[in-house]
């Protein structure tokens, strides 16, 4: 199997022929990325369970927030390599070395983001991101009241927690469908 034959170990056909707003979107991802994400292609079997996910993908990447697209990238990083999701490290990995323009900060969140360079507001996102991650359960006043002391309000505390979630079920969703990242993002932005 290969990521151009099927993005999953799930014998899960994409819709043939995709219907014209689909294929738009899939045209449109081709152009600025040079690919249709699999995880994309991997959703096409259900044209709505397609539209679910890029609805909430678009909305909480790409959507209206104070955190920036890069810090949103570090969360699915940081979630990601917790998970050792190799889809979502692949993928975001890429996205972080891109918006960075740093390729040594891609790989420093891959491995242990307490090595990077940060500063004390992205540290204090990505520790909470990852006690979610770990323990969502043990979060408490104390750890939302640590990212107000940086500067979040509790609206970004809500976008740094949905992204956290959000990455949480994809990379239990790749993971337990062998989803494999498409080849093009192990070489990008390096």
């Amino acid at each position: 199997m290969t990521d151009q034959q099927n993005p999953t170990a799930l014998d899960l056909p994409q819709v043939d022929p995709l219907p014209p707003a689909t294929q738009k979107y899939f045209d449109i991802c081709q152009d600025k990325l040079g690919m249709v994400p699999n995880v994309l292609r991997a959703h096409a079997f259900d044209i709505e369970k397609l539209n679910t996910f890029t609805a909430l993908y678009n909305d909480l990447m790409l959507g209206d927030s104070n955190l920036s697209k890069l810090e949103r990238e570090m969360i699915a990083v940081v979630v990601s390599s917790y998970n050792r999701c190799f889809y979502c490290l692949a993928a975001h990995g890429a996205a972080v070395r891109q918006l960075s323009g740093d390729p040594r900060l891609g790989e420093m969140l891959v491995m242990n983001y307490r090595v990077a360079p940060l500063d004390a507001r992205q540290r204090a996102m990505l520790d909470f991101a990852l006690q979610l991650t770990r323990a969502s359960a043990e979060v408490e006043e104390a750890d939302r009241q640590a990212l107000r002391d940086v500067g979040f309000s509790d609206r970004d505390i809500w976008d740094i927690a949905n992204v956290a979630a959000f990455f949480n079920m994809t990379n239990r969703v790749a993971s337990g469908t062998a989803m494999v990242p498409n080849d093009d993002y192990h070489a990008q932005y390096r």
